[in-house]
């Protein structure tokens, strides 16, 4: 019997219905996101008219940055909530909250129509799509790292991020659509509403599969033998802290790289180099499918040959590449851009694709999504939702259009510390905890 077909033996009977409902989620959530960077001058335009476009732009980056403050809260909420309910009843919640405020997004009335309650309003739904993806990322992780087989849970855990860009792939490219076919009166008047509107009924395939769900088999056991944590979030804090540090300084690179490449890049292209719209839309758009092919193979690879290893190599391509790729970048022409976005994106699928499966192996069943959730946003919150304003302000403030790729390199050199005291999880089962504070590592 080949490895494929050992591997299917040893998988939990739900471990594909697991990963397909985690994934689906995480395609939601990241369709959201990934809207919101392709229409952020229309939001602009809309929900914080000025007469001056930069004034807009900084304002809608403004609102996606504010909304980040949420994502700790939501962490500390729901993360402790899943070590306590379950991960499956928290994962329908925050799907639930994601998708509803996405889609009433697009039918809010504009600031021309109703005034100061219109930013409010669409500030108030930011916030609550923050608040939501708190619980989000982390309970989609620590579910297929719990339903996949031990020696799988790189291959399985990549799935999720393979949601990522999907989600991000449909949000690039329905407003790259809509762009093109609809003129920039029409775009700017009501074709930015679009791509919220179509989160409705994205959310709700993922609510049905999700609501389907029975709980991982590591939770059912743990609550079978009555040893869930009564008090998960001051447990993370008492015991788990310095792994909670470790986390968040890994996750640091992750999610620069992550919003820097995914976020911020076609607004960098079309507003701070003047490229034409093809453009940017298509070759960033082109960089997130290279990494769709690949997440999944550097996933099976980290089964092989360890997360550790290609996480330090993200950081070492992170800390080379960045100057050369933007320098490309640069030059302003469709396959100079395409080249310069590919150089990152190799480095950034090597972090993506062993997020899933190393981070929630930190931590013990008691409080493994609640030690997730907290540090992974954190961290998000920081690094990740700031990145664009942080670098749009590096940018304008010392005109230098390689402002990027300096964030990018100080970013590798930090998170290059705590990704050598990881301790490396790969083929090793998940950790329990017999008592607080005593962690054991069961045997295979």
């Amino acid at each position: 019997m080949n490895g494929r077909g050992q591997a299917a033996e040893e998988a939990h009977p739900q471990v594909r219905k697991a990963v397909a409902a985690a994934a689906v989620g995480n395609c939601t959530e990241w369709f959201d996101f990934g809207i919101y960077a392709y229409v952020a001058v229309m939001v602009g335009a809309a929900f914080f008219p000025s007469g001056d476009r930069a004034v807009e732009l900084m304002a809608a980056f403004g609102v996606f940055a504010v909304a980040f403050l949420l994502r700790p809260i939501g962490g500390f909420v729901f993360g402790p909530l899943g070590d306590r309910w379950g991960r499956q009843r928290v994962l329908v919640l925050t799907i639930l909250l994601m998708s509803g405020a996405t889609f009433l997004m697009g039918v809010l009335p504009t600031y021309h129509q109703v005034g100061i309650a219109a930013p409010i309003l669409f500030l108030l739904l930011r916030m609550t799509q923050g608040f939501a993806a708190g619980g989000e990322y982390g309970g989609a992780a620590t579910y297929i790292a719990e339903s996949a087989p031990t020696k799988r849970r790189g291959f399985y855990g990549s799935f999720l991020e393979l949601g990522t860009l999907a989600g991000f792939a449909l949000g690039a490219g329905i407003p790259t659509l809509l762009i093109l076919v609809l003129s920039d009166a029409d775009m700017f008047a009501w074709g930015w509403r679009i791509p919220f509107l179509i989160a409705g009924p994205l959310g709700a395939v993922g609510l049905y599969l999700r609501s389907r769900l029975e709980d991982t088999p590591a939770f059912s056991a743990m609550s079978k033998e009555k040893k869930r944590s009564t008090a998960p979030f001051a447990e993370i804090w008492r015991y788990h802290w310095r792994r909670l540090l470790i986390l968040i300084g890994v996750v640091l690179i992750l999610n620069i790289g992550n919003y820097t490449l995914l976020t911020y890049m076609e607004t960098y292209l079309a507003e701070v180099l003047h490229v034409t719209k093809p453009v940017a839309l298509f070759s960033v758009l082109l960089a997130i499918l290279l990494m769709a092919c690949l997440v999944v193979p550097v996933g099976s690879l980290s089964d092989r040959i360890g997360r550790r290893p290609l996480m330090m190599s993200a950081c070492v391509c992170y800390l080379v590449l960045p100057l050369p790729a933007f320098w490309l970048i640069i030059q302003g022409t469709w396959l100079s851009a395409t080249a310069g976005l590919i150089m990152l994106a190799v480095s950034q699928v090597q972090m993506l694709g062993v997020l899933a499966a190393t981070l929630p192996a930190l931590f013990p069943t008691q409080v493994r999504y609640g030690g997730f959730s907290i540090g992974y946003n954190i961290s998000t919150s920081l690094f990740g939702g700031t990145a664009p304003l942080v670098i749009q302000a590096l940018v304008t403030w010392s005109g230098s259009d390689l402002a990027p790729a300096f964030y990018l390199m100080a970013a590798a050199a930090i998170s290059f510390i705590p990704i050598l005291l990881i301790p490396e999880t790969a083929g090793k089962p998940l950790i329990t905890e017999s008592a607080p504070g005593k962690i054991v590592q069961p045997t295979a």
